[in-house]
């Protein structure tokens, strides 16, 4: 697909612009009305498509799980092996529409691979997330940001104490969520390792803090992320923190969710799946 169009959808939705200013921008590049509305499903998100471990996989155990936030509770989804021991934690941190199926069949994905997984619902403090994406979205950006990364704190609290844990905690978070792993990190002494898909850097005066190891993954036609990478990497070596870098050349942003067919990249997707596995287990281990 052409780039402009996964540009403009982009900026619709991190911006974000408004819908009809994106539908009537979209059918300019398009060409018609008929165009445009062709090239939409393949731009949104089909949860359908893509579920990869079902729900009520038996070889999961699953449940919804509530902890003490900042302020008022955090509700949250939990995934783990079925009769599996005290296992590492880890955890899946939402894209900007919230605790969605998808994220939640990447906490099932998490826990078959031999953790204690949790995802977060970060909107609860606003009613939890929405059926609709433009609303979630809109959530997202009414979040107060020193509260949300407290709640994430709290969560490696929850996932410290919990009954099946270690005691090891991780996080991985995707777009949005990758940017929280990054914050997570430079206020949190307690997390031993966080991977970000594609998220935007902490703030460079933070990352001397950081004391969790690292795996960053990005993707090469990302312009809008990829221009702060430079100077986080050198504040990175600067701080003498573990980390590893992979940028996957040809890839769009999100290119790890395969919900999305204009942006998956199953190629990069994969690699960077088994990466951050092997990543966690030796990280948490």
């Amino acid at each position: 697909m052409d780039k402009k169009i996964i540009d403009l959808y982009d900026e619709y939705t991190h911006a974000p612009l408004d819908r009809r200013v994106f539908i009537s921008r979209l059918t300019a590049l398009a060409g018609s009305t008929a165009a445009a509305s062709a090239l939409l499903p393949l731009l949104e998100n089909n949860y359908a498509l893509a579920e990869v471990v079902a729900p009520a996989d038996p070889r999961l155990e699953t449940s919804r799980v509530i902890w003490s936030g900042a302020p008022g509770d955090i509700k949250g989804y939990l995934a783990k092996p079925k009769g599996a021991g005290k296992l590492p934690a880890v955890i899946v941190i939402h894209e900007n529409r919230g605790l969605n199926p998808h994220i939640e069949d990447i906490v099932r994905r998490i826990a078959l691979e031999g953790f204690l997984a949790v995802g977060p619902d970060l909107l609860s403090p606003l009613g939890g997330t929405p059926a609709d994406e433009d609303q979630a979205r809109a959530l997202i950006g009414q979040l107060d940001n020193k509260a949300t990364v407290e709640n994430l704190v709290r969560t490696v609290g929850f996932l410290e104490g919990h009954e099946g844990s270690t005691g090891k905690v991780g996080a991985i978070g995707f777009c949005w969520g990758g940017g929280m792993v990054g914050s997570l990190a430079t206020v949190s002494q307690s997390l031993d390792a966080g991977v970000v898909f594609y998220g935007r850097t902490p703030p460079l005066d933070d990352v001397s803090k950081i004391r969790a190891k690292l795996l960053l993954n990005y993707a090469g036609l990302d312009d809008r992320i990829n221009e702060g990478i430079p100077a986080f990497e050198a504040a990175l070596k600067k701080a003498d923190v573990h980390y590893n870098i992979h940028i996957y050349q040809g890839a769009n942003h999100a290119f790890n969710n395969d919900t999305n067919p204009a942006r998956y990249d199953a190629a990069a997707a994969q690699l960077a799946w088994r990466r951050t596995v092997e990543f966690l287990k030796t990280s948490l281990a």
